[in-house]
């Protein structure tokens, strides 16, 4: 029998009739069986390789066999776009068998809230781990009776949140959460292809010890996994992949406008200021253009992907927000300008196309010249950035999925938010309560859980009665505002005011945005969702700026990082510049010009014999030596720990070990402090010759990992680190410190 034969035969009757399916895809039919004995399960498949229907048909099937009532499933997802973007097929699904589906996130109205708590509650709830965690914490809600019957929790994208602090949080909600039932809930994660998905599942599972007493598996037939010496540029099913170069943005519009006309085409830029500035000259063009960027406004972004879905020859400019899975219907064409920091934000984003019969995958790079360039000749950096990435993926490389090291503030946030749920929690036996993750774990910690309750307590964010403890005066003073509502987000966001034409919101601009407007002429425009808006007034107080269309260029700006790669990408750059071509690679007569004069400009910042070129003259600065290792950004900020702060912050000096120098002393420093690490180089003081930053290099390797000096961290720094209120300062740096050696 197959997968298919096990479904409920209501489900079986819609999927041949009403999606006119002849049967199920692979991942789908090998999906049932496991699903419906209540086993955890990690569904791997590429983008729009039907992993919803592959969660969502078993678990229908459990509810309506085993005759599920109330809220009994949690769909959670990262984006609450993606929650709105599934409702309505997730609708069609629970209808078929007469089950319900609600939506509960930060956008949905009090007055919805609460008619699925009494009136309609929802067989199907889809939230994200902030909604549910508000849930459990809100007076306004009986979370034992409204999530006590939840049999099993489905959870999109599950690598969007295993790799981040959300991931911590979400896995000890989920703990919470089962604590709170009193039994396991059914775990599973659906992601695009991993290097590491066994890993991903125990952590899924709730770390290595949680996952010992479940039953678990990966479930991806016909997935190739990512494996060195197994090209994805190879084969039939091979994508199609062109890298092209420009020199402005105003070209790539021009492109644009007459590249693939008739087709859907989604272009992926760096930042939100780039949308704004290339949508608004593709709109110049008379092409019809369609903008997605976290800064708009939900119902904007929610326009334009509609809009988007239902056009064929149009073009829609996106930040990441349109890399996961939200339904824009089918694509033509995908064009990445510049290079994601990851391969496996390039398979995400070249996974959008391909999905017709007769279609295949692509993506067109558009390299540009840096803007920040100190030589002419090195303006082809992002050329050389986007070659790189394509080299590490052509070699079957993609990056493991690995969960942010010494989560300490997320463990103070739970024992907060614990206290918050229940008024108070027991100090004796607390340890119950996240049984289902291994957040409290001294092995993820790398400290007793109980070290950081007894700071909350002898700091004042938590009082004690007896054994109970509850929240405290410190914890209403630095997170009680709004309920306590930033305490129940991992997010970490920048300062924002809110636009507005009239009544309607347009998005959301940056409060360093504000502060650098020109009135010198007494008018400030700004440019966003594609129109110039004229400032009519700001109101600071309320964080909200009164708008209404201009004629004039607007400004956009919003913050943003410097590069960052990791080293299987920075060492792809290297094997570009020593002469390889990415396999599978086609590049225009234009990137294959510039890609000469790429070689040409860094030969002799690599060697093929060793990983690492001492440069006596600085390429940048004359007056300081580099050390090219193309080891990348969190290698080389080691590399700048070791060189950069004093070697007598290890305990053992660099001499004690064998690798003393003659002329600086073995704790004298080598680097400067005030350097940014980059993925290629360091600069290094002059007089430090390449043995010495060899040796100094080799006593870090050597050391023991909690021995090894860390990178400086700023204590100023400590206020874009959530929740660091509640440690202490010096532990707060060094999270942040040992963040920045990934």
């Amino acid at each position: 029998m197959t997968g298919f034969d096990h479904l409920y035969p209501t489900l079986q009757h819609h999927i041949v009739s009403t999606l006119g399916w002849p049967g199920l895809r692979p991942l789908q039919d090998a999906s049932v069986k496991p699903l419906l004995t209540g086993q955890d399960a990690l569904l791997l498949a590429p983008t729009a390789g039907g992993k919803t229907e592959a969660a969502s048909f078993p678990v229908l099937t459990r509810m309506a066999n085993e005759n599920w009532r109330g809220v009994s499933v949690l769909y959670i997802c990262p984006l609450k776009a993606l929650l709105n973007n599934l409702e309505e097929r997730l609708r069609t699904y629970a209808g078929w068998i007469g089950r319900t589906v609600g939506v509960w996130h930060a956008d949905v109205t009090t007055s919805a809230r609460r008619r699925m708590q009494t009136s309609t509650r929802p067989d199907i709830l889809l939230t994200t781990p902030e909604s549910l965690e508000s849930m459990m914490v809100s007076t306004g809600v009986n979370d034992r009776d409204f999530l006590g019957n939840v049999q099993t929790v489905i959870i999109d994208e599950v690598h969007a949140f295993a790799g981040d602090d959300r991931g911590w949080h979400l896995s000890a909600v989920l703990a919470r959460l089962e604590h709170t039932v009193g039994r396991h809930i059914q775990r599973i994660g659906m992601s695009a292809t991993v290097s590491n998905p066994e890993d991903l599942l125990e952590w899924l599972q709730g770390g290595a010890r949680s996952a010992a007493t479940r039953t678990g598996s990966v479930i991806a037939p016909g997935v190739v996994l990512p494996s060195a010496g197994i090209s994805p540029a190879a084969g039939p099913d091979a994508p199609e992949i062109r890298v092209d170069r420009l020199e402005s943005f105003d070209q790539v519009a021009t492109l644009l406008s007459k590249l693939y006309v008739g087709e859907k085409r989604l272009v992926f830029v760096d930042s939100r200021k780039n949308v704004e500035i290339l949508g608004g000259l593709l709109e110049d063009l008379g092409v019809k253009v369609f903008l997605s960027h976290s800064s708009l406004s939900a119902s904007e972004r929610a326009r334009s992907e509609a809009a988007f879905a239902e056009e064929t020859d149009c073009v829609i400019v996106a930040t990441s927000t349109l890399e996961l899975g939200i339904d824009i219907g089918n694509l033509d064409r995908v064009i990445q300008v510049g290079a994601p920091r990851t391969v496996s934000s390039f398979l995400q984003r070249l996974g959008r196309t391909g999905r017709r019969a007769g279609t295949s995958r692509n993506c067109l790079f558009i390299a540009l010249p840096g803007a920040s360039s100190v030589a002419r000749d090195d303006q082809d950096e992002m050329l050389l950035q986007i070659l790189g990435l394509l080299s590490a993926w052509a070699a079957g490389f993609v990056e493991p999925v690995i969960p942010p090291p010494l989560p300490l503030h997320i463990a103070a946030q739970q024992f907060l938010a614990a206290a918050l749920s229940r008024g108070a929690f027991s100090t004796t036996d607390w340890r119950d309560i996240w049984a289902g993750t291994s957040l409290m774990d001294e092995a993820v910690l790398e400290c007793e859980a109980a070290e950081v309750l007894d700071h909350l307590i002898s700091s004042g964010m938590l009082e004690t009665d007896g054994e109970m403890a509850l929240i405290g005066e410190a914890a209403e003073k630095a997170f009680g505002r709004r309920h306590f509502m930033e305490l129940l987000s991992a997010f970490t966001s920048t300062p924002l005011f809110t636009v507005l034409d009239g009544r309607t919101e347009i998005g959301m601009v940056e409060d360093r945005l504000v502060a650098s407007l020109d009135d010198s002429d007494g008018e400030r425009v700004l440019a966003l969702a594609g129109q110039n808006w004229k400032i009519l007034s700001i109101d600071f107080k309320r964080k909200v700026i009164h708008t209404e269309p201009s004629s004039k260029h607007g400004v956009a700006r919003w913050g943003s990082s410097g590069p960052s790669f990791g080293y299987n990408v920075a060492q792809g750059m290297r094997r570009v510049v020593l002469g390889e071509d990415p396999a599978g690679v086609q590049l225009t007569g234009r990137a294959s010009e510039a890609l000469e004069g790429i070689r040409a400009w860094w030969s002799p910042t690599v060697s093929a014999t060793s990983d690492a070129v001492y440069v006596p003259v600085g390429r940048y600065r004359p007056e300081q030596a580099e050390w090219w290792a193309w080891c990348g950004t969190g290698r080389n900020q080691q590399v700048k720990a070791a060189l950069g702060a004093s070697a007598s912050h290890g305990d053992v000096l660099p001499g004690e070990l064998g690798f003393t120098t003659d002329s600086i002393a073995d704790d004298a420093q080598l680097a400067p402090l005030d350097q940014a690490a980059r993925y290629d180089r360091l600069r290094v003081f002059p007089e430090a010759t390449p043995a010495q930053v060899r040796a100094r290099v080799a006593w870090y390797d050597s050391l023991l990992a909690d021995e090894r000096p860390l990178p400086y961290v700023s204590p100023k720094a400590v206020h874009g680190l959530k929740f660091s209120a509640a440690l202490p300062e010096d532990k707060a740096r060094e999270i942040l410190a040992r963040r920045l050696l990934l």
